[in-house]
Order: C-alpha cells, then sequence, then structure tokens
C-alpha cells in the first residue's frame, strides 16, 4: 500500500486563509499529471502552522475533491501522542486511505518512546499507517530495528523514509518487507534500485508528470528510461531545497503562476539571489517562467 509516486501537496493560502479554489486546482494538476497519491497537511503543506481546525478540513477537502481517483494519505503527526491520535482518527473519519505520522520532534523519546507512541496511535485508530521518519526536521530517527518491530502492527504499512541514507534504508529491508517510500526527491530513483516502492514527492508540486514517470518506469524495469529521468530532475530538485522546504517550491509555483506564493511565519520569502536560481533551474529544465 502507497506505493507509487504521491505529491506532498504545498497548501495555498490567500490573505492569511487557506485558498481551497487554488488548493483544488493543485489536487487536479498532480492528478492529470499521473500521480498516485495526494498528501495534504505534510511538512510540504506547512502543517506546523495549520489550526487542528485548517487541517481536518483539507483533510476532508482533499478526499472531497480526489472522489476515490487516487489515494489520499494524510499527515497527521504530532509531538504529542494523544494529539496525534486525535487528529490521526479525523483522518480516519475524513474518509484518507491512510495517515502519515512524522516521528514526534522536539521530544526526542528513546526508541522505546517511539515505539508506544505509534503502537498507541495504532491501536486506537483503524487506519493504514506510513511512518515518516525525518531526522533533519526532527532531531531523531527511527532505527531499523523498531521500524522491523513496528512493521509487525497490521495497521502500520510503510515509512517515508527522508534521513538521506542509503544504509538506512537497506538495512530496514533487510530486517523486515514494510514498503519504503523515499521522502527526497534526489534519491528517488537509487532507493528504488535497493527496494523502495516510490516516493513523496516535493517536485511533484511542478512536475508531477515526470516524477510519476520515473516511478512507474523504475517499477516496470525500465532503468534507462528511469536513469534519463533522473538526471533531468536532479538539478531542479536540488534547486527545491535552497532554502527551508517549501519556501523554493511555493517560490517556483509563483514564478509558473500556480499560486501566489504566501507562505506561513515563521516561514518567509525567498531571498532574492535564491529567486534567480530557482528561475535559472525552472528555465534550464525547460519550463516556462512567465515575465512578471
Amino acid at each position: 500500500m502507497f506505493e507509487g509516486a504521491y505529491v506532498a501537496l504545498a497548501t495555498s493560502f490567500k490573505d492569511g486563509k487557506v485558498d481551497e479554489e487554488t488548493y483544488q486546482n493543485l489536487i487536479e494538476f498532480a492528478i492529470a499529471g499521473g500521480i498516485d497519491g495526494i498528501v495534504p497537511c505534510g511538512c510540504t503543506g506547512e502543517a506546523a502552522t495549520l489550526t487542528h481546525e485548517e487541517q481536518m478540513r483539507l483533510m476532508k477537502f482533499t478526499v472531497e475533491v480526489v472522489r476515490g481517483r487516487v489515494k489520499v494519505l494524510a499527515g497527521s503527526g504530532s509531538n504529542s501522542t494523544q494529539e496525534a491520535l486525535a487528529l490521526t482518527r479525523e483522518a480516519k473519519k475524513s474518509g484518507c486511505d491512510g495517515a502519515l505520522l512524522i516521528t514526534p520532534y522536539y521530544n526526542k523519546p528513546t526508541q522505546e518512546g517511539l515505539f508506544r507512541h505509534y503502537q498507541t496511535i495504532a491501536r486506537g485508530a483503524d487506519i493504514p499507517i506510513c511512518l515518516y521518519n525525518v531526522p533533519g526536521r526532527t532531531g531523531i530517527s527511527i532505527h531499523p530495528e523498531t521500524v522491523a518491530r513496528l512493521s509487525e502492527i497490521s495497521q502500520i504499512v510503510a515509512i517515508k523514509e527522508a534521513s538521506g541514507s542509503l544504509d538506512q534504508v537497506s538495512h530496514i529491508l533487510r530486517l523486515c518487507d514494510i514498503t519504503v517510500v523515499s521522502g527526497d526527491d534526489p534519491l528517488t530513483l537509487p532507493m528504488m534500485v535497493i527496494g523502495a516502492k516510490g516516493v513523496i514527492s516535493v517536485a511533484a508540486n511542478i512536475v508531477p508528470s515526470d516524477v510519476a514517470n520515473l516511478v512507474h518506469a523504475a517499477r516496470d524495469g525500465q532503468w534507462e528510461r528511469a536513469r534519463k529521468l533522473h538526471y533531468k530532475l536532479w538539478p531542479l530538485c536540488k534547486a527545491l531545497f535552497l532554502e527551508t522546504n517549501p519556501i523554493p517550491v511555493k517560490t517556483s509555483m509563483k514564478l509558473l503562476g500556480l499560486i501566489n506564493g504566501e507562505l506561513r511565519l515563521p516561514l518567509c520569502e525567498a531571498q532574492d539571489a535564491t529567486v534567480e536560481k530557482l528561475k535559472k533551474a525552472l528555465e534550464a529544465y525547460g519550463l516556462e517562467v512567465p515575465v512578471a
């Protein structure tokens, strides 16, 4: 479950509020590009600054817009186990296909604490769960042995690995058969070579068809085609992390006319030098950047 190319959808804002009309357009753009799933309310969606009401509304709204055409994997994690459980139950109530749960940030739990956190949520919310390991943001990493323990819980079916470590992925897949998906766009193909099944992609916000085509080619064993797409995407993917995600991708989406680029504090607009680099990266990719 949760194999393929998923987009970590950016949240569109207008005058400080969620812009649902534009958000719907972003969902349709991703689906038209061949994406297999939508991930609302993740890190790229600025979940940390969404209110609980906004987060629950976006879960339901995404399901309503998608209408079963692709999977919906909603971000519902928190550094509070009870808060994460409540949000995960809302994901289930909203009709989402699954819940994406980031490791608890700031608390820095032990591996046993991580196990109990996820075990409690899995037992209390009847929905497929995808773990999310991104130590660069949370300050803690799920050890492969802990992932293997968690994989024995029936509701825990996948892990989004954004540690940047192929060793981590190799160790996980050596210990258990949980579905691994990439959380790092530049590493999607290398991770799929060693057994990952797809990606939850930032780049898919602007080039969904190429991200989907890469994943589908690798899945089907069309390695030469996958390699060509990897090397086409690689410079753009690197540019999308010139500053903290989602600043560069939302800036790029603004440059391409997809959104207005509004962010919520403490995130702010990209530096001028970053904007120029993003323009060059988009144009080098072959995307048309309208003249302002």
